[in-house]
């Protein structure tokens, strides 16, 4: 065998014994015959968040609804109250609001564990909620103009009464969800609000609505600084 004896252990890189019996090429532990210890490489959990523990831009809109939504909610039915329950602007102020709540359920649902069914359930609730309540925010803008209201309406009009009760249907899985998560007094202010929805909504009694929103009002808005 011509040239210098290479020695090579398997599974390590070879190295050779010069003339003068020194050692080339290999590392420390490979020289001496023992194996390198392996490297553990840790992979750092996923989270919703950015590596530097901040909100995200979509957490930060879905917080920012908690207050928003029921604010201009609060002002679509200051507006009916003061205008009539067939105003435009308070029709136009209703939708935007209707859209903005649909942001809150998300919010809430995002709270809750990912495996979670009531999560599931608040998210279709809700977006079918939301649709529903928009609707009846165009059909106000369609009533200023003179048009004839859908739900004294038969056959595809009644879409609008199901869907327009999914809202108040979904609020009440929210509160639940904000009672499971530990925020029972908003939990139960949202329930007790939401139960006079209908009653208020329904029958356009601004004496009852207004108090309903400012409910709202002050339990979404707490959450908007007690989960942040």
């Amino acid at each position: 065998m011509q040239g210098f004896p290479w020695f090579h252990t398997p599974g390590l890189s070879p190295y050779r014994r010069d003339p003068d019996g020194t050692e080339s090429g290999g590392t420390d532990h490979e020289k001496a015959g023992t194996p390198v210890p392996p490297t553990t490489v840790t992979t750092p959990p996923a989270t919703t968040r950015t590596t530097s523990g901040r909100p995200t831009a979509t957490e930060r809109v879905l917080t920012a609804a908690l207050v928003v939504a029921p604010l201009m909610y609060l002002a679509a039915d200051t507006t009916y109250a003061a205008r009539g329950w067939t105003d435009a602007t308070a029709g136009v102020i209703h939708v935007l609001a209707a859209i903005a709540y649909g942001f809150v359920v998300l919010r809430v649902a995002s709270w809750l564990p990912r495996e979670s069914v009531l999560a599931a359930t608040v998210v279709v609730t809700g977006i079918i909620g939301m649709a529903g309540n928009v609707a009846y925010g165009f059909e106000t803008i369609h009533m200023s103009f003179g048009d004839i209201q859908l739900v004294d309406q038969t056959g595809a009009a009644n879409l609008i009464k199901p869907l327009g009760l999914f809202f108040p249907l979904s609020f009440a899985l929210v509160a639940l969800a904000l009672a499971k998560l530990g925020h029972r007094w908003q939990g139960a202010l949202v329930l007790i609000a939401i139960m006079g929805w209908p009653i208020a909504h329904i029958g356009n009694i601004a004496a009852a609505a207004i108090p309903v929103n400012i409910a709202l009002v002050v339990a979404f808005g707490s959450l908007a600084w007690a989960r942040e």
